[in-house]
């Protein structure tokens, strides 16, 4: 990795755990001159770049996969528990498919330290988590997996909406609090010897929801909703949860990413409308990108919704050093 990236690689890193993105201050030689080629051409080519963005046909690859997966996934716990097959049992918390023990890195983390001490079965259970989330890019569970993302993403629809008829406006609030309620959680646990976040998290609660049945703790989840649509979008995602923090980190040396190429882009922001979580994309705002082609940060959740809205295939699927061996 070149100086310049490398600098730019712990630059994303901050900004996960909350920092406000900034302009860079080196840029390599190569992408300066792609960006001065755009100063001078910009105007009329992001005026076509509009006019064959409106014109194109939507297309939704990434989303209908990312969706697929994720009920494919979440109805695989219900049937096999309504249906005692054994395939997949327990919940997203911790869980055993075909014999093997699987257990959310977050709560095992929390188990530990509500019990002061590091438990064996609980470490050899994370094993094959931390493994595939480290492959995949640790967020990409947040997209492809957390059932209360595929809620939040129904909410965000219903709040778009509303904030375009003028009737709620979206509020921002400061990033860094998802690293300080990372903190307090592990905290709580460890003063108190009580997994405290497991009782209020949104993706605990609808997982069992889904196997077991409702119970009042939905409730919870729904005035989550109820506040990420009149207030603030994907509020929770975006500002509050530890899990996402937790995979982040796990994911900040995977293969697997979304990488942002300079010479092609038009830098007409549809990518970062429509972004989970913006702030990574910040790469690709206009005289932003260090160098001619930048792998997107570990926050990125790879929902795929920048790749799909990209009128350019500026934004692209990568496995990290396969492609230099096609």
């Amino acid at each position: 990795m070149n100086p310049i990236l490398r600098r730019r690689f712990f630059d994303q890193i901050a900004v996960m755990f909350g920092r406000e993105a900034k302009k860079p201050e080196v840029i390599s030689e190569r992408a300066q001159q792609i960006h001065i080629l755009k100063r001078a051409t910009n105007k009329e080519r992001l005026q076509e770049a509009m006019i064959a963005h409106e014109n194109a046909k939507k297309v939704h690859t990434w989303r209908n996969r990312r969706w697929a997966v994720l009920i494919v996934a979440n109805l695989l716990f219900t049937v096999s528990f309504w249906f005692d097959i054994q395939i997949l049992e327990g919940a997203l918390t911790a869980s055993r498919f075909i014999g093997f023990h699987l257990i959310d890195l977050n709560s095992a983390l929390q188990v530990m330290l509500a019990h002061k001490h590091i438990i064996v079965n609980l470490v050899i259970g994370t094993g094959t988590v931390f493994v595939l989330w480290l492959l995949l890019g640790g967020r990409t569970f947040c997209s492809w997996v957390c059932p209360y993302h595929l809620l939040a993403e129904g909410a965000e629809k219903i709040h778009l909406y509303l904030v375009k008829k003028k009737l709620v406006t979206d509020q921002n609030i400061d990033r860094r609090l998802r690293t300080l309620s990372w903190i307090v959680f592990a905290v709580l646990a460890l003063a108190t010897g009580y997994t405290v976040f497991e009782a209020i998290s949104p993706t605990g609660i609808v997982s069992r929801a889904l196997i077991y049945g409702p119970g009042l703790a939905l409730l919870w989840v729904l005035a989550l909703l109820v506040f990420e649509v009149f207030f603030s979008r994907r509020a929770w995602c975006r500002y509050a949860c530890p899990i996402g923090l937790t995979y982040g980190v796990v994911g900040i040396f995977s293969p697997v990413r979304v990488k942002y190429k300079l010479d092609s882009c038009f830098h007409e922001g549809d990518c970062r409308k429509v972004c989970l979580v913006p702030h990574v994309l910040d790469t690709v705002i206009k005289g932003r990108a260090v160098d001619t082609e930048i792998p997107i940060g570990p926050d990125c959740t790879r929902c795929g919704l920048c790749v799909d809205t990209c009128p350019t295939g500026s934004l692209t699927f990568d496995v990290k050093g396969l492609s230099k061996l096609l």
